[in-house]
Order: C-alpha cells, then structure tokens, then sequence
C-alpha cells in the first residue's frame, strides 16, 4: 500500500511539474510559468505555483519553451550602439502594455528648429530621427511615445512655419 501511495504521488509530482514552461528573457532571466495567452503585443502568464496572472512585452522576450517541449521564438534582441548608425532599429511603441517587462532609463525629446525649410512630413521625420538618436546615445532600444505635436505659424504654408516636437520615455532590457 505505501508503495502505490509513494508512485501515485510520484505521477503527481511529475504531472504538476510538466505543466510549467519557461520564458526566457533578453535580460538573461528564465521565469518558470505557465503560458496563458500569447498574444500580437503581449504575454499572459502565472509564475509557477502562484494564482495571480502577470503581462510581460513581447519586446523583453526572446523565446518561450513551452510545457511540451515545443520552443517558441518572441522576438530578437535590439542592440543600439552607435546613434548614427543604430538609429533606425530603435522601435517606438504606442501603448504602456509593450514595455511590460523592460527597464525605464530616461526622458527624451526630439525636434525641429523654430525655423525651418521642412514641410509637415519631413520636419516630422526629422524630429522623429533626433528622438531615436537620443534614445541610442542612452543604449535605449524602445521609446513609449508620450507626445507628438506640432506647431504652425500664422501661415503654415510658408517655410519655417511648422515645429515638430516629439518626446518619449526610452527603455532598454
């Protein structure tokens, strides 16, 4: 009888345990939970042997191996170095939920000049490219927009009659 008993909570334990994955982050982390949803932005999850689910940023993830076996990649590591070469990988996001799971460095802010010979569209790049250059110079990968405005003059059809301001929170792994 003790031997059916000690097997049978064997199977259990061994069970239990198959049902956690792990997610490994391009921090160097590995949670163990379990995977509830994977969804376009976002990862659902339960640490092992707790009931409270937690979100985490596709961008912090690098891969899941899952309960089975089955590896599943997230996402690749951005590295950003040099801000005149490395500016184009910085990725801006839009909604607070992405940067579940990443670390908050600083502000930054990126605009024209007051007078400029830029239209709409390019000042708006410009001010955009300076935003991600500053982010870089941080070693920030991603940037939570905050603000994007921009001013016109009395006569917005006129050279130097627009500025583009930009600003953001930068984040890194």
């Amino acid at each position: 009888m003790k031997k059916l008993l000690f097997i049978a909570m064997a199977l259990f334990v061994g069970i239990s345990s198959a049902q956690v994955s792990k997610i490994f982050k391009h921090n160097g982390d590995v949670v163990n939970a379990s995977i509830k949803k994977v969804e376009e932005f976002t990862i659902v999850f339960v640490y092992d042997g707790e009931a409270a689910e937690y979100t985490i940023g596709r961008y912090a993830v690098e891969k899941i191996v899952h309960a089975s076996g089955r590896e599943e990649h997230i996402s690749d590591k951005i590295v950003v170095v040099d801000p005149k070469k490395d500016w184009e990988k910085v990725v801006i996001l839009e909604d607070k939920s992405f940067v579940a799971g990443l670390n908050k460095v600083g502000n930054v802010r990126g605009k024209t000049g007051m007078i400029n010979f830029q239209t709409g569209n390019t000042g708006d790049k410009k001010a955009e490219k300076k935003l991600k250059m500053e982010a870089v110079k941080l070693g920030c990968p991603f940037i939570l927009m905050t603000s994007d405005r921009t001013t016109v003059g009395a006569n917005s059809n006129a050279l130097g009659g627009s500025q583009a301001i930009k600003k953001g929170v930068v984040y890194k792994y």
